[in-house]
């Protein structure tokens, strides 16, 4: 390994900054749209079945959501110089204690204030070495309503589709939730932790 691969995995200093601001950062975002929680009260079905859909992942590899029948999904947009960026660790954590019972997906996207700028590679290398990443990274893409939308995100953001939310990310580190019958549940924004109580009881797991 080169020193200047080696240079790419590390934080930078800003990137430091954020981690240790994420309490603050969070509490103060609670207060806003990026405390929004958008729940599925109805239990309405998707129009398109989300099994039908997939991903490529960061290394080339393409993932179909129908190996997730049975089990939550949990779907989230990153980039690494986020305030959020923090919640890395955290769904790290989640994955670890109930990775038999969930599946979480990063979907790295520089849609919000530039805060994604590194390429595919770059992101993979910092999700490893300053989280410990090991759930699956997608590839860098568009996660806000346009043509370039990633159709895993334009059926999320889209109730012709999932049947009943029209809400795309507020910014970076918006969670869904998928049902273990393909049937998104919730939205959570960016402010909220996916160690918090009402998160945890939306998969109706226990920290």
């Amino acid at each position: 390994m080169t020193t200047n691969s080696i240079t790419t995995k590390k934080e930078s200093l800003k990137q430091r900054l954020l981690r240790k601001m994420y309490p603050f950062i969070r509490k103060m975002g609670n207060k806003g749209k990026n405390g929004t929680v958008l729940i599925n009260e109805k239990k309405i079905l998707p129009v398109v079945s989300f099994y039908d859909l997939n991903v490529v992942l960061n290394s080339g590899a393409k993932l179909a959501f129908s190996e997730f029948k049975g089990k939550k999904t949990i779907l989230v947009n990153t980039a690494s110089d986020c305030g959020y960026t923090g919640q890395y660790s955290e769904l790290q954590t989640l994955h670890e204690r109930y990775g038999d019972t969930i599946r979480i997906i990063a979907f790295p996207a520089n849609d919000f204030a530039g805060q994604e700028k590194s390429d595919d590679k770059e992101i993979a290398q910092f999700c490893q070495l300053n989280y410990g990443v090991t759930f699956p990274v997608a590839l860098k893409g568009v996660v806000v309503k346009n043509e370039q939308q990633q159709p895993v995100f334009r059926w999320l953001s889209d109730k012709a589709l999932n049947g009943w939310n029209e809400h795309h990310p507020d910014w970076n580190f918006g969670k869904y939730i998928i049902n273990e019958s393909g049937i998104l549940t919730h939205y959570f924004g960016p402010s909220i932790s996916p160690l918090e109580d009402n998160f945890l009881d939306a998969l109706d797991l226990k920290a």
